[in-house]
């Protein structure tokens, strides 16, 4: 019973359901883990990385950086605990691989894996009836183009499976399979040269997970996936050419429908969605809060993040994320390091909450292994 405790107050914490808040109005999704930082590096910078440089964890970011990528294959491995506090066996793993066809092109695929544990099933009156290992997954590829010498663009087409069903019993929960599709841009302007350093300005997007809506039961209830923009820039201090310090700013809004708290206050169902498809239900992510434009802001997060490399061999990192109280209130510090050795690069970071609300990465550590061989460009 206390892995299902667990279990749940996991699922709310991720979905983000926070009703202790003054008349909150957080957002919902259906496979809520594929928003997730995987990597430690972004991890250290507050959450960034739409527009930081290249790195093997891009495809989750912004696939399109891979075309500017310097090496010719890039291999990363992920692993992030969950929940630390309350148990050992939930985390969030994954696999991706690069290769840079040519100068101006690149395609890479990853694998997110999200184990939720094993879970003890018990009846009333505590008699075992089993365990169940309820997971999610995605699998994606991807395809970059340099469109000129600053810019490129790439997209991502993705499966989606998400298990969130208890066999052994009479849950309504059944799984999902579904397909997605992200969108990306990136901007890397040529090295610039100022009156005590050069610079490199960065700017990247990235709409992910754009697809249809999904349903864990046969009632014809439907949920959306997290269909989701990133909007983000950055710039390079190259100090000398062992210093580099690099400063990254981005905002990320979910686009899906904002639920109606008036709902609620007439008596119907709390935090319903309006039920429109998936595609309207972007454009409409713009215009439909009941508190207006003031909460349509407040729908933005925002994270600041700093990095400081030496000799392209050791990484200090820094950052900030900010979310409204009305929205989720996830507010935290993150601090990271890195190092690289040959074609290894091993990356580390630690999350504080700032938060009255728990974070479940808090007073946790995550970790990153990438390799990058082959060809330099």
């Amino acid at each position: 019973m206390k892995k299902i405790i667990g279990f749940t107050l996991m699922f709310f914490l991720i979905v983000i359901k926070i009703d202790a808040q003054e008349n909150p109005n957080p957002i919902t999704t259906a496979a809520p883990f594929l928003l997730i930082a995987p990597d430690a590096r972004a991890g250290g910078m507050g959450d960034v990385g739409v527009a930081t440089s290249p790195d093997a964890y891009s495809q989750h970011w912004n696939a399109s950086k891979f075309a500017f990528m310097d090496s010719q294959f890039m291999v990363g491995i992920v692993y992030t605990p969950w929940l630390r506090e309350l148990t050992n066996d939930v985390f969030l793993g994954g696999f991706s691989f690069a290769n840079k066809i040519d100068d101006r092109s690149a395609y890479a695929a990853s694998l997110k894996y999200f184990s939720l544990g094993k879970i003890d099933l018990t009846d009333i009156n505590g008699l075992e009836l089993g365990t169940e290992n309820l997971n999610e997954f995605s699998l994606d590829g991807s395809y970059a183009l340099k469109l000129s010498e600053t810019y490129s663009m790439g997209v991502t087409l993705r499966y989606i499976r998400s298990d969130l069903g208890i066999k052994s019993s009479d849950t309504p929960l059944e799984v999902v399979n579904t397909f997605a599709v992200d969108v990306s841009g990136y901007y890397e302007s040529e090295e610039q040269s100022y009156s005590n350093f050069n610079g490199v300005w960065r700017g990247g997007f990235n709409v992910s997970n754009i697809g249809p809506k999904v349903s864990y039961s046969n009632d014809g209830q439907e949920n959306y996936i997290p269909t989701n923009l990133k909007l983000g820039g950055g710039f390079d201090f190259i100090l000398d050419r062992s210093n580099n310090v690099s400063i990254n700013l981005e905002f990320n809004k979910l686009l899906v429908p904002t639920p109606s708290v008036s709902q609620s206050e007439n008596g119907g169902p709390p935090y319903e969605q309006e039920d429109v498809n998936f595609f309207n239900g972007i454009f409409k992510s713009f215009n439909d809060a009941p508190g207006g434009f003031s909460e349509e802001l407040k729908e933005f997060t925002w994270g600041l993040g700093a990095e400081y490399m030496y000799d392209n061999a050791f990484a200090l990192r820094a950052g900030f994320f900010n979310e409204s109280d009305l929205k989720g209130a996830r507010k935290y510090f993150t601090v990271g390091t890195g190092f690289k050795f040959k074609s290894s690069k091993l990356d580390i970071s630690y999350l504080f909450n700032a938060s009255e609300i728990k974070n479940p990465l808090e007073n946790t550590l995550r970790f990153s292994l990438s390799f990058d061989f082959g060809n330099s460009y």
